[in-house]
Protein backbone atom coordinates (compact mmCIF):
# COMPACT_ATOMS: atom_id res chain seq x y z
CA UNK A 1 0.00 0.00 0.00
CA UNK A 2 1.55 3.65 -0.11
CA UNK A 3 3.93 4.74 2.43
CA UNK A 4 1.35 7.52 3.65
CA UNK A 5 -1.47 4.91 4.22
CA UNK A 6 0.34 2.48 5.95
CA UNK A 7 1.26 5.03 8.55
CA UNK A 8 -2.37 7.06 8.76
CA UNK A 9 -3.77 6.05 12.50
CA UNK A 10 -6.40 3.34 12.80
CA UNK A 11 -9.18 5.70 12.98
CA UNK A 12 -8.05 7.39 9.57
CA UNK A 13 -7.59 4.22 7.75
CA UNK A 14 -11.12 3.07 9.43
CA UNK A 15 -12.71 6.55 7.95
CA UNK A 16 -11.62 5.79 4.35
CA UNK A 17 -13.58 2.65 4.49
CA UNK A 18 -16.39 4.54 4.06
CA UNK A 19 -16.29 4.48 0.33
CA UNK A 20 -28.14 -11.71 9.46
CA UNK A 21 -29.74 -10.81 12.80
CA UNK A 22 -33.01 -10.59 14.42
CA UNK A 23 -34.49 -7.52 12.22
CA UNK A 24 -35.92 -4.13 15.57
CA UNK A 25 -38.54 -3.58 11.87
CA UNK A 26 -41.43 -5.17 10.21
CA UNK A 27 -39.87 -7.76 7.43
CA UNK A 28 -41.34 -6.82 3.98
CA UNK A 29 -44.55 -8.01 2.43
CA UNK A 30 -44.15 -11.22 0.23
CA UNK A 31 -44.47 -10.79 -3.53
CA UNK A 32 -47.96 -12.54 -4.19
CA UNK A 33 -47.68 -15.27 -6.46
CA UNK A 34 -48.20 -13.94 -10.05
CA UNK A 35 -47.50 -9.94 -10.73
CA UNK A 36 -49.28 -8.39 -12.34
CA UNK A 37 -48.60 -7.64 -15.90
CA UNK A 38 -47.48 -4.08 -17.07
CA UNK A 39 -50.13 -1.65 -18.21
CA UNK A 40 -49.86 0.06 -20.86
CA UNK A 41 -48.93 3.52 -20.71
CA UNK A 42 -50.75 6.29 -21.50
CA UNK A 43 -50.54 9.53 -23.46
CA UNK A 44 -51.79 12.04 -20.72
CA UNK A 45 -50.41 15.49 -20.48
CA UNK A 46 -47.24 15.90 -18.03
CA UNK A 47 -48.89 15.55 -14.24
CA UNK A 48 -48.46 18.65 -11.89
CA UNK A 49 -47.87 18.34 -8.00
CA UNK A 50 -51.08 19.04 -6.24
CA UNK A 51 -50.84 21.72 -3.98
CA UNK A 52 -47.29 23.61 -3.24
CA UNK A 53 -44.03 22.21 -3.01
CA UNK A 54 -42.84 24.56 0.55
CA UNK A 55 -46.32 22.68 2.32
CA UNK A 56 -45.92 19.10 1.02
CA UNK A 57 -44.29 17.17 3.17
CA UNK A 58 -46.82 18.26 6.28
CA UNK A 59 -49.55 17.12 3.90
CA UNK A 60 -47.88 13.95 3.35
CA UNK A 61 -47.08 13.36 6.93
CA UNK A 62 -49.25 10.19 7.64
CA UNK A 63 -46.77 7.97 5.88
CA UNK A 64 -46.10 4.93 7.06
CA UNK A 65 -43.36 4.32 9.12
CA UNK A 66 -41.96 7.48 7.57
CA UNK A 67 -41.16 11.17 8.92
CA UNK A 68 -40.55 14.05 6.24
CA UNK A 69 -38.69 16.51 7.03
CA UNK A 70 -38.63 19.07 4.48
CA UNK A 71 -40.01 19.62 0.59
CA UNK A 72 -37.98 22.46 -0.78
CA UNK A 73 -38.40 23.96 -4.58
CA UNK A 74 -35.88 23.54 -6.70
CA UNK A 75 -35.21 26.01 -9.31
CA UNK A 76 -34.72 25.22 -13.52
CA UNK A 77 -30.80 25.17 -13.89
CA UNK A 78 -29.78 24.88 -10.35
CA UNK A 79 -28.61 21.22 -11.70
CA UNK A 80 -27.23 20.54 -14.25
CA UNK A 81 -26.07 17.58 -16.80
CA UNK A 82 -23.98 18.20 -19.87
CA UNK A 83 -24.71 21.84 -19.91
CA UNK A 84 -28.36 21.82 -19.91
CA UNK A 85 -30.24 23.03 -17.09
CA UNK A 86 -32.38 20.00 -15.05
CA UNK A 87 -36.22 21.43 -14.99
CA UNK A 88 -37.58 22.94 -12.04
CA UNK A 89 -38.82 20.25 -9.55
CA UNK A 90 -39.43 19.80 -5.56
CA UNK A 91 -37.23 18.14 -3.10
CA UNK A 92 -38.43 16.18 -0.34
CA UNK A 93 -36.20 14.99 2.60
CA UNK A 94 -37.17 12.07 5.30
CA UNK A 95 -36.27 8.94 6.97
CA UNK A 96 -38.10 5.86 7.58
CA UNK A 97 -37.87 3.06 10.70
CA UNK A 98 -35.48 5.32 12.72
CA UNK A 99 -34.64 3.32 16.00
CA UNK A 100 -31.83 2.89 18.71
CA UNK A 101 -29.79 -0.21 18.22
CA UNK A 102 -29.85 -2.78 20.74
CA UNK A 103 -26.27 -4.30 19.61
CA UNK A 104 -24.24 -1.11 19.48
CA UNK A 105 -26.39 1.72 21.05
CA UNK A 106 -26.26 3.52 17.97
CA UNK A 107 -29.05 5.38 16.30
CA UNK A 108 -30.02 4.00 12.43
CA UNK A 109 -32.68 5.57 10.43
CA UNK A 110 -33.05 4.86 6.19
CA UNK A 111 -32.73 8.87 5.22
CA UNK A 112 -33.61 9.38 1.69
CA UNK A 113 -34.46 12.07 -0.73
CA UNK A 114 -37.02 12.47 -3.32
CA UNK A 115 -37.04 14.91 -6.53
CA UNK A 116 -40.60 15.50 -7.87
CA UNK A 117 -40.51 17.21 -11.48
CA UNK A 118 -42.93 20.19 -11.78
CA UNK A 119 -43.97 18.47 -15.29
CA UNK A 120 -43.57 14.79 -14.31
CA UNK A 121 -43.60 12.06 -17.18
CA UNK A 122 -45.57 9.84 -14.70
CA UNK A 123 -42.03 7.40 -14.63
CA UNK A 124 -40.84 6.72 -11.27
CA UNK A 125 -36.80 5.90 -11.07
CA UNK A 126 -35.03 4.08 -8.05
CA UNK A 127 -30.99 5.13 -7.79
CA UNK A 128 -28.89 2.47 -6.50
CA UNK A 129 -25.93 3.97 -4.94
CA UNK A 130 -22.27 3.18 -4.78
CA UNK A 131 -19.53 1.65 -2.20
CA UNK A 132 -21.21 0.83 1.01
CA UNK A 133 -23.62 3.27 0.59
CA UNK A 134 -24.45 5.94 4.22
CA UNK A 135 -24.65 8.92 1.79
CA UNK A 136 -28.45 10.29 0.15
CA UNK A 137 -26.21 11.04 -2.94
CA UNK A 138 -28.40 13.54 -5.13
CA UNK A 139 -31.06 11.93 -7.28
CA UNK A 140 -30.74 12.32 -10.45
CA UNK A 141 -30.77 8.94 -12.00
CA UNK A 142 -27.25 8.66 -14.15
CA UNK A 143 -25.69 6.38 -15.68
CA UNK A 144 -23.24 5.90 -18.19
CA UNK A 145 -19.88 7.74 -18.41
CA UNK A 146 -20.27 11.39 -18.36
CA UNK A 147 -24.28 11.86 -19.04
CA UNK A 148 -25.55 14.67 -21.21
CA UNK A 149 -29.11 12.98 -19.81
CA UNK A 150 -30.39 11.53 -16.84
CA UNK A 151 -33.91 10.22 -15.32
CA UNK A 152 -34.42 13.84 -13.39
CA UNK A 153 -33.03 15.72 -16.12
CA UNK A 154 -35.91 13.49 -18.64
CA UNK A 155 -38.52 13.99 -16.26
CA UNK A 156 -38.81 10.91 -13.51
CA UNK A 157 -39.66 11.05 -10.13
CA UNK A 158 -36.27 10.21 -8.44
CA UNK A 159 -35.24 8.16 -5.03
CA UNK A 160 -31.90 8.49 -3.60
CA UNK A 161 -31.40 7.08 -0.14
CA UNK A 162 -28.07 6.14 2.20
CA UNK A 163 -30.16 2.19 2.64
CA UNK A 164 -30.06 2.61 6.59
CA UNK A 165 -26.72 4.25 7.98
CA UNK A 166 -24.62 7.16 8.06
CA UNK A 167 -21.31 7.15 6.01
CA UNK A 168 -19.38 8.73 9.26
CA UNK A 169 -19.82 5.29 10.80
CA UNK A 170 -17.54 3.47 7.81
CA UNK A 171 -17.90 -0.13 8.04
CA UNK A 172 -18.64 -0.24 11.44
CA UNK A 173 -22.65 -0.39 10.92
CA UNK A 174 -21.43 -4.06 10.19
CA UNK A 175 -22.26 -4.51 13.97
CA UNK A 176 -25.78 -3.75 13.78
CA UNK A 177 -27.77 -6.89 12.50
CA UNK A 178 -30.74 -5.00 11.26
CA UNK A 179 -28.52 -2.71 9.14
CA UNK A 180 -26.64 -5.36 7.49
CA UNK A 181 -29.88 -6.01 6.33
CA UNK A 182 -31.41 -2.26 5.17
CA UNK A 183 -28.08 -2.47 3.74
CA UNK A 184 -28.51 -5.61 1.88
CA UNK A 185 -31.83 -5.81 0.14
CA UNK A 186 -34.28 -4.31 3.16
CA UNK A 187 -33.71 -0.36 2.83
CA UNK A 188 -35.02 -0.55 -0.90
CA UNK A 189 -38.02 -2.98 -0.26
CA UNK A 190 -39.31 -0.45 2.20
CA UNK A 191 -38.41 2.77 0.15
CA UNK A 192 -40.03 1.29 -2.75
CA UNK A 193 -43.95 1.29 -1.63
CA UNK A 194 -43.22 4.44 0.94
CA UNK A 195 -41.50 6.41 -2.52
CA UNK A 196 -44.79 5.10 -4.75
CA UNK A 197 -47.43 6.40 -1.73
CA UNK A 198 -45.65 9.75 -1.93
CA UNK A 199 -45.93 9.84 -5.71
CA UNK A 200 -49.90 9.33 -5.53
CA UNK A 201 -49.93 11.91 -2.54
CA UNK A 202 -47.84 14.16 -4.68
CA UNK A 203 -49.28 14.05 -8.14
CA UNK A 204 -52.70 12.61 -7.24
CA UNK A 205 -52.08 9.52 -8.90
CA UNK A 206 -49.45 7.01 -8.71
CA UNK A 207 -46.02 6.35 -11.25
CA UNK A 208 -47.04 4.73 -14.86
CA UNK A 209 -43.85 2.87 -14.95
CA UNK A 210 -41.37 2.17 -12.25
CA UNK A 211 -37.54 1.46 -12.70
CA UNK A 212 -34.67 0.93 -10.77
CA UNK A 213 -31.16 1.19 -12.21
CA UNK A 214 -27.61 1.72 -10.50
CA UNK A 215 -23.84 0.92 -10.69
CA UNK A 216 -21.21 -0.83 -8.99
CA UNK A 217 -23.13 -1.61 -5.40
CA UNK A 218 -26.05 0.16 -7.27
CA UNK A 219 -26.06 -2.72 -9.70
CA UNK A 220 -26.19 -5.18 -6.69
CA UNK A 221 -29.55 -3.54 -5.49
CA UNK A 222 -30.98 -3.88 -8.70
CA UNK A 223 -30.30 -7.53 -9.12
CA UNK A 224 -31.43 -7.98 -5.87
CA UNK A 225 -34.67 -5.80 -6.85
CA UNK A 226 -35.32 -7.78 -9.73
CA UNK A 227 -34.89 -11.22 -7.93
CA UNK A 228 -36.59 -9.79 -4.30
CA UNK A 229 -39.84 -8.08 -5.98
CA UNK A 230 -40.34 -8.54 -9.65
CA UNK A 231 -43.79 -7.16 -9.11
CA UNK A 232 -42.32 -3.54 -8.13
CA UNK A 233 -40.05 -2.31 -11.37
CA UNK A 234 -41.28 -2.60 -15.20
CA UNK A 235 -37.58 -2.16 -15.89
CA UNK A 236 -33.94 -2.89 -14.47
CA UNK A 237 -30.80 -0.79 -15.54
CA UNK A 238 -27.75 -2.29 -13.80
CA UNK A 239 -24.18 -1.22 -14.09
CA UNK A 240 -20.71 -3.35 -13.19
CA UNK A 241 -23.23 -5.46 -10.90
CA UNK A 242 -21.46 -6.43 -8.08
CA UNK A 243 -24.19 -9.02 -6.95
CA UNK A 244 -21.57 -10.96 -5.88
CA UNK A 245 -20.00 -8.54 -3.60
CA UNK A 246 -18.96 -10.57 -0.84
CA UNK A 247 -16.69 -12.78 -3.01
CA UNK A 248 -15.46 -10.07 -4.98
CA UNK A 249 -14.39 -8.13 -1.91
CA UNK A 250 -12.30 -11.62 -1.14
CA UNK A 251 -10.78 -11.89 -4.24
CA UNK A 252 -10.07 -8.37 -4.05
CA UNK A 253 -7.98 -8.95 -0.78
CA UNK A 254 -6.09 -11.97 -2.36
CA UNK A 255 -5.13 -9.84 -5.48
CA UNK A 256 -3.63 -7.24 -2.52
CA UNK A 257 -1.68 -10.00 -1.27
CA UNK A 258 -0.27 -11.35 -4.58
CA UNK A 259 1.05 -7.97 -5.59
CA UNK A 260 2.44 -7.35 -1.62
CA UNK A 261 4.16 -10.58 -2.65
CA UNK A 262 6.29 -9.20 -5.93
CA UNK A 263 6.34 -5.07 -4.27
CA UNK A 264 9.40 -4.02 -4.39
CA UNK A 265 8.48 -1.41 -1.81
CA UNK A 266 6.83 -3.25 1.22
CA UNK A 267 5.12 -0.06 2.04
CA UNK A 268 3.51 0.23 -1.72
CA UNK A 269 2.13 -2.47 -2.81
CA UNK A 270 1.61 -0.96 -6.35
CA UNK A 271 5.53 -1.39 -6.78
CA UNK A 272 4.16 -4.81 -7.12
CA UNK A 273 2.65 -3.70 -10.79
CA UNK A 274 3.70 -0.51 -11.41
CA UNK A 275 2.07 1.76 -14.34
CA UNK A 276 4.79 1.29 -16.55
CA UNK A 277 4.12 -2.54 -16.14
CA UNK A 278 0.54 -2.71 -16.72
CA UNK A 279 0.85 -0.45 -20.06
CA UNK A 280 3.44 -3.25 -21.24
CA UNK A 281 1.03 -5.60 -20.57
CA UNK A 282 -2.08 -3.32 -22.06
CA UNK A 283 0.01 -3.18 -25.70
CA UNK A 284 0.82 -6.92 -25.34
CA UNK A 285 -2.79 -7.77 -25.17
CA UNK A 286 -3.70 -4.88 -28.12
CA UNK A 287 -0.95 -5.92 -30.23
CA UNK A 288 -2.41 -9.81 -29.66
CA UNK A 289 -6.26 -9.19 -29.64
CA UNK A 290 -7.47 -5.57 -31.45
CA UNK A 291 -7.90 -6.96 -34.82
CA UNK A 292 -9.98 -10.08 -33.44
CA UNK A 293 -12.82 -8.18 -34.51
CA UNK A 294 -11.69 -7.00 -37.86
CA UNK A 295 -10.65 -3.65 -36.80
CA UNK A 296 -7.06 -2.42 -35.60
CA UNK A 297 -8.38 0.31 -33.69
CA UNK A 298 -7.39 0.39 -29.86
CA UNK A 299 -10.58 -1.62 -28.51
CA UNK A 300 -11.01 -5.66 -28.11
CA UNK A 301 -14.03 -6.14 -29.26
CA UNK A 302 -14.08 -9.90 -29.35
CA UNK A 303 -13.40 -10.10 -25.49
CA UNK A 304 -13.96 -14.39 -25.74
CA UNK A 305 -11.36 -15.02 -28.61
CA UNK A 306 -9.26 -12.73 -26.76
CA UNK A 307 -8.42 -14.82 -23.42
CA UNK A 308 -8.31 -18.01 -26.09
CA UNK A 309 -5.50 -15.48 -27.57
CA UNK A 310 -3.51 -14.02 -25.05
CA UNK A 311 -0.88 -15.29 -22.96
CA UNK A 312 0.73 -13.70 -20.24
CA UNK A 313 3.51 -15.99 -19.90
CA UNK A 314 3.87 -16.32 -23.13
CA UNK A 315 2.78 -12.57 -24.65
CA UNK A 316 4.70 -10.02 -22.27
CA UNK A 317 8.28 -10.13 -22.24
CA UNK A 318 10.27 -12.04 -18.70
CA UNK A 319 12.41 -9.31 -17.63
CA UNK A 320 16.21 -10.75 -18.14
CA UNK A 321 17.24 -9.24 -15.07
CA UNK A 322 16.27 -5.72 -12.96
CA UNK A 323 12.84 -4.66 -13.96
CA UNK A 324 12.69 -1.78 -15.85
CA UNK A 325 8.54 -1.67 -17.03
CA UNK A 326 9.22 -2.75 -20.30
CA UNK A 327 9.21 -6.38 -19.13
CA UNK A 328 8.01 -8.66 -15.81
CA UNK A 329 9.58 -10.86 -13.97
CA UNK A 330 8.72 -14.56 -13.42
CA UNK A 331 7.75 -14.05 -9.99
CA UNK A 332 5.49 -11.16 -10.58
CA UNK A 333 3.75 -13.75 -13.82
CA UNK A 334 3.38 -16.49 -11.03
CA UNK A 335 1.57 -13.65 -8.59
CA UNK A 336 -0.76 -12.09 -11.25
CA UNK A 337 -1.74 -14.97 -13.14
CA UNK A 338 -4.04 -15.76 -10.78
CA UNK A 339 -5.62 -12.76 -10.24
CA UNK A 340 -6.92 -13.46 -13.52
CA UNK A 341 -7.82 -16.65 -13.84
CA UNK A 342 -9.57 -16.32 -10.49
CA UNK A 343 -8.88 -15.69 -6.54
CA UNK A 344 -9.08 -19.17 -4.60
CA UNK A 345 -8.61 -20.56 -1.29
CA UNK A 346 -5.51 -23.09 -0.20
CA UNK A 347 -6.76 -25.96 -1.44
CA UNK A 348 -8.21 -24.52 -5.27
CA UNK A 349 -11.33 -23.93 -4.19
CA UNK A 350 -12.56 -20.92 -6.87
CA UNK A 351 -13.26 -17.72 -4.37
CA UNK A 352 -15.06 -15.24 -7.26
CA UNK A 353 -15.16 -15.01 -10.95
CA UNK A 354 -11.52 -14.91 -13.28
CA UNK A 355 -11.16 -10.81 -15.03
CA UNK A 356 -10.57 -10.74 -18.72
CA UNK A 357 -7.41 -9.41 -20.33
CA UNK A 358 -8.26 -5.80 -22.25
CA UNK A 359 -6.89 -2.89 -22.46
CA UNK A 360 -7.58 -0.71 -19.83
CA UNK A 361 -5.10 -2.54 -17.54
CA UNK A 362 -3.16 0.08 -18.44
CA UNK A 363 -5.52 3.05 -17.62
CA UNK A 364 -5.76 5.68 -14.58
CA UNK A 365 -8.33 4.12 -13.07
CA UNK A 366 -7.19 0.47 -12.07
CA UNK A 367 -4.48 1.61 -9.45
CA UNK A 368 -6.97 2.49 -6.88
CA UNK A 369 -9.04 -0.51 -6.98
CA UNK A 370 -6.33 -2.79 -7.15
CA UNK A 371 -3.80 -1.61 -4.59
CA UNK A 372 -5.66 1.04 -2.58
CA UNK A 373 -8.77 -0.31 -2.34
CA UNK A 374 -8.04 -4.02 -0.71
CA UNK A 375 -6.55 -2.64 2.56
CA UNK A 376 -8.94 0.27 2.84
CA UNK A 377 -12.34 -0.63 1.59
CA UNK A 378 -12.55 -4.49 1.19
CA UNK A 379 -10.67 -4.70 4.77
CA UNK A 380 -13.25 -2.95 6.00
CA UNK A 381 -16.25 -4.90 4.26
CA UNK A 382 -14.76 -8.49 4.67
CA UNK A 383 -13.89 -8.04 8.38
CA UNK A 384 -16.93 -5.77 9.80
CA UNK A 385 -19.95 -5.94 7.55
CA UNK A 386 -19.69 -9.23 5.90
CA UNK A 387 -17.75 -11.75 8.71
CA UNK A 388 -20.03 -13.41 11.23
CA UNK A 389 -18.38 -12.63 13.63
CA UNK A 390 -17.64 -8.78 13.08
CA UNK A 391 -14.17 -7.71 13.75
CA UNK A 392 -14.28 -5.64 17.10
CA UNK A 393 -14.01 -2.27 16.43
CA UNK A 394 -11.33 -1.06 19.06
CA UNK A 395 -8.87 -3.34 17.82
CA UNK A 396 -9.43 -3.87 14.14
CA UNK A 397 -6.62 -2.32 11.96
CA UNK A 398 -7.76 -2.78 8.02
CA UNK A 399 -4.19 -2.82 6.27
CA UNK A 400 -3.36 -6.00 8.89
CA UNK A 401 -5.98 -8.05 8.38
CA UNK A 402 -6.34 -7.71 4.50
CA UNK A 403 -2.44 -8.20 3.99
CA UNK A 404 -1.54 -10.90 6.32
CA UNK A 405 -5.25 -11.98 6.93
CA UNK A 406 -5.97 -16.05 5.96
CA UNK A 407 -8.33 -15.85 2.47
CA UNK A 408 -9.74 -19.68 3.20
CA UNK A 409 -10.95 -17.63 6.72
CA UNK A 410 -12.52 -14.66 5.04
CA UNK A 411 -14.12 -16.45 2.44
CA UNK A 412 -15.81 -19.15 5.25
CA UNK A 413 -16.60 -16.08 6.96
CA UNK A 414 -18.78 -14.23 4.37
CA UNK A 415 -21.35 -17.90 4.49
CA UNK A 416 -21.17 -18.26 8.35
CA UNK A 417 -24.34 -17.27 10.81
CA UNK A 418 -24.78 -17.59 14.59
CA UNK A 419 -27.63 -16.81 17.16
CA UNK A 420 -27.03 -12.62 16.58
CA UNK A 421 -26.34 -12.38 12.86
CA UNK A 422 -28.60 -14.91 11.53
CA UNK A 423 -28.74 -14.28 8.13
CA UNK A 424 -24.95 -14.49 6.63
CA UNK A 425 -23.51 -11.59 3.75
CA UNK A 426 -24.10 -14.08 0.92
CA UNK A 427 -27.38 -14.04 1.94
CA UNK A 428 -28.41 -10.69 2.71
CA UNK A 429 -26.33 -8.95 -0.28
CA UNK A 430 -27.02 -11.02 -3.06
CA UNK A 431 -29.70 -11.79 -4.82
CA UNK A 432 -31.81 -15.45 -4.59
CA UNK A 433 -31.77 -17.43 -7.43
CA UNK A 434 -30.60 -14.17 -10.16
CA UNK A 435 -31.04 -16.39 -12.91
CA UNK A 436 -34.29 -17.76 -12.86
CA UNK A 437 -36.93 -15.06 -13.48
CA UNK A 438 -39.76 -16.65 -14.69
CA UNK A 439 -41.69 -13.92 -12.92
CA UNK A 440 -39.93 -10.72 -14.50
CA UNK A 441 -40.20 -12.66 -17.95
CA UNK A 442 -43.95 -13.47 -17.36
CA UNK A 443 -44.53 -9.95 -15.82
CA UNK A 444 -43.07 -8.28 -18.68
CA UNK A 445 -40.22 -6.22 -16.99
CA UNK A 446 -36.97 -5.97 -19.03
CA UNK A 447 -33.27 -6.30 -17.28
CA UNK A 448 -30.45 -4.52 -19.56
CA UNK A 449 -27.32 -4.61 -17.42
CA UNK A 450 -23.75 -2.96 -18.66
CA UNK A 451 -20.72 -3.71 -17.62
CA UNK A 452 -16.81 -2.59 -18.36
CA UNK A 453 -14.34 -5.46 -19.50
CA UNK A 454 -11.49 -3.71 -17.77
CA UNK A 455 -13.39 -3.10 -14.53
CA UNK A 456 -10.83 -4.39 -11.69
CA UNK A 457 -13.43 -5.05 -8.93
CA UNK A 458 -16.12 -6.45 -10.18
CA UNK A 459 -15.45 -8.79 -13.35
CA UNK A 460 -17.35 -8.44 -16.48
CA UNK A 461 -16.77 -12.22 -16.51
CA UNK A 462 -19.14 -12.60 -13.76
CA UNK A 463 -21.95 -10.84 -15.51
CA UNK A 464 -21.26 -13.01 -18.39
CA UNK A 465 -21.95 -15.87 -16.21
CA UNK A 466 -25.04 -14.91 -15.07
CA UNK A 467 -26.41 -14.04 -18.60
CA UNK A 468 -25.66 -17.70 -19.41
CA UNK A 469 -27.24 -18.85 -17.07
CA UNK A 470 -30.22 -16.76 -17.42
CA UNK A 471 -30.34 -18.28 -20.57
CA UNK A 472 -29.75 -21.50 -19.73
CA UNK A 473 -33.03 -21.37 -17.45
CA UNK A 474 -34.98 -19.77 -19.83
CA UNK A 475 -34.91 -20.45 -24.00
CA UNK A 476 -36.44 -17.12 -24.57
CA UNK A 477 -33.58 -15.36 -22.01
CA UNK A 478 -33.30 -12.73 -24.95
CA UNK A 479 -36.54 -11.28 -25.06
CA UNK A 480 -36.39 -10.43 -21.74
CA UNK A 481 -32.76 -9.56 -20.08
CA UNK A 482 -29.93 -8.53 -22.20
CA UNK A 483 -25.94 -8.03 -21.25
CA UNK A 484 -24.03 -5.20 -22.76
CA UNK A 485 -19.83 -4.88 -22.44
CA UNK A 486 -18.03 -2.07 -22.54
CA UNK A 487 -14.25 -2.72 -24.06
CA UNK A 488 -11.62 -0.72 -22.54
CA UNK A 489 -13.93 0.70 -19.79
CA UNK A 490 -13.19 0.74 -15.83
CA UNK A 491 -15.46 0.44 -13.43
CA UNK A 492 -18.64 2.01 -14.26
CA UNK A 493 -16.67 4.58 -16.89
CA UNK A 494 -13.59 5.71 -17.84
CA UNK A 495 -10.73 4.22 -19.35
CA UNK A 496 -10.00 3.97 -23.34
CA UNK A 497 -13.40 3.20 -24.06
CA UNK A 498 -17.09 4.67 -25.66
CA UNK A 499 -18.38 5.27 -22.32
CA UNK A 500 -21.07 7.72 -22.99
CA UNK A 501 -24.46 6.25 -23.58
CA UNK A 502 -28.27 6.28 -22.61
CA UNK A 503 -28.83 3.12 -22.13
CA UNK A 504 -32.22 4.23 -19.95
CA UNK A 505 -33.63 5.89 -23.03
CA UNK A 506 -33.11 1.91 -24.61
CA UNK A 507 -34.73 0.44 -21.63
CA UNK A 508 -37.89 2.49 -21.56
CA UNK A 509 -37.81 1.78 -25.19
CA UNK A 510 -38.18 -1.92 -24.89
CA UNK A 511 -40.34 -1.75 -21.50
CA UNK A 512 -43.31 1.03 -23.34
CA UNK A 513 -43.12 0.25 -27.15
CA UNK A 514 -41.60 -2.68 -27.34
CA UNK A 515 -38.47 -1.16 -28.83
CA UNK A 516 -35.97 -4.47 -28.84
CA UNK A 517 -32.26 -2.60 -27.93
CA UNK A 518 -30.07 -5.09 -30.30
CA UNK A 519 -27.56 -2.32 -30.18
CA UNK A 520 -26.54 1.12 -28.13
CA UNK A 521 -24.86 3.67 -29.30
CA UNK A 522 -21.74 4.78 -27.21
CA UNK A 523 -19.66 7.72 -27.28
CA UNK A 524 -15.87 8.86 -26.62
CA UNK A 525 -15.77 11.51 -24.15
CA UNK A 526 -12.61 13.14 -26.21
CA UNK A 527 -12.06 17.44 -26.12
CA UNK A 528 -15.11 19.31 -26.09
CA UNK A 529 -17.31 16.75 -24.45
CA UNK A 530 -20.36 18.53 -22.61
CA UNK A 531 -20.64 15.29 -20.19
CA UNK A 532 -16.89 16.10 -18.89
CA UNK A 533 -13.71 14.85 -20.99
CA UNK A 534 -12.46 11.53 -20.69
CA UNK A 535 -8.64 11.92 -20.15
CA UNK A 536 -7.94 8.74 -21.23
CA UNK A 537 -9.90 8.98 -24.66
CA UNK A 538 -6.67 7.51 -27.23
CA UNK A 539 -5.08 10.68 -28.80
CA UNK A 540 -5.48 8.80 -32.13
CA UNK A 541 -9.66 8.29 -31.70
CA UNK A 542 -11.85 11.34 -33.11
CA UNK A 543 -13.37 12.78 -29.85
CA UNK A 544 -16.73 11.94 -30.70
CA UNK A 545 -15.78 8.22 -31.63
CA UNK A 546 -19.08 6.18 -31.43
CA UNK A 547 -19.14 2.44 -31.56
CA UNK A 548 -22.18 0.07 -31.23
CA UNK A 549 -22.61 -1.78 -27.67
CA UNK A 550 -23.86 -5.15 -28.59
CA UNK A 551 -26.35 -7.35 -26.58
CA UNK A 552 -23.89 -10.58 -25.60
CA UNK A 553 -22.82 -12.84 -27.17
CA UNK A 554 -22.71 -10.72 -30.15
CA UNK A 555 -19.78 -8.96 -30.82
CA UNK A 556 -19.37 -5.26 -33.03
CA UNK A 557 -17.14 -6.39 -35.70
CA UNK A 558 -15.77 -4.30 -38.55
CA UNK A 559 -18.11 -4.50 -41.79
CA UNK A 560 -15.06 -3.90 -44.07
CA UNK A 561 -14.99 -0.30 -44.89
CA UNK A 562 -15.95 2.90 -43.67
CA UNK A 563 -14.54 5.39 -40.36
CA UNK A 564 -13.11 3.94 -37.79
CA UNK A 565 -14.26 6.61 -35.57
CA UNK A 566 -17.82 5.38 -36.75
CA UNK A 567 -20.66 3.19 -35.31
CA UNK A 568 -22.30 3.12 -38.36
CA UNK A 569 -18.92 0.70 -39.89
CA UNK A 570 -19.69 -1.76 -36.98
CA UNK A 571 -22.45 -4.44 -36.96
CA UNK A 572 -23.49 -6.32 -33.66
CA UNK A 573 -22.61 -10.02 -35.06
CA UNK A 574 -21.40 -13.62 -33.68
Amino acid sequence: MPASLSRLPLLAVITLAACGGGSDNPAPTPPPSAPPPIPQLGQAAPAALVGSCADLALRLAGLANTTLTASTDVAAGALTVGGQPVPAHCRVTGKMFERTSAVDGNTYAISFEVRLPLAWNGRFFHQGNGGIDGSVVTATGAEGGGPLTHALHKGFAVLSSDAGHAAAMGPFFGIDPQARLDYGYQAAAKLTPMAKNLLAGAYGKGPDRSYFGGCSNGGRHVFNAFARMPEQYDGYLAGAPGYNLPKSAVANIFGGQRYASVATDPADISTGFTNAERATVAAAVLAKCDALDGATDGLIQDVKACQSNFSLAADVPTCPGARDGSCLSSAQKTAIAPIFSGATTSTGAPVYSSFPYDAGIGSGGIPFWEFTAPVALDSGAVGVIFAVPPADPLTFNGPSFALTGSIDAMFASISATNATYTESAMSFMTPPNPTQLSRVRDRGAKIMVYHGVSDPIFSSDDSVSWVKGVATNHADANAFARLYLVPGMGHCSGGPATDQFDMLASLVDWVERGVVPDRVTASARGAGNLGGVNAETPAGWAANRTRPLCPWPQVARYNGSGSLDSASSFSCRP
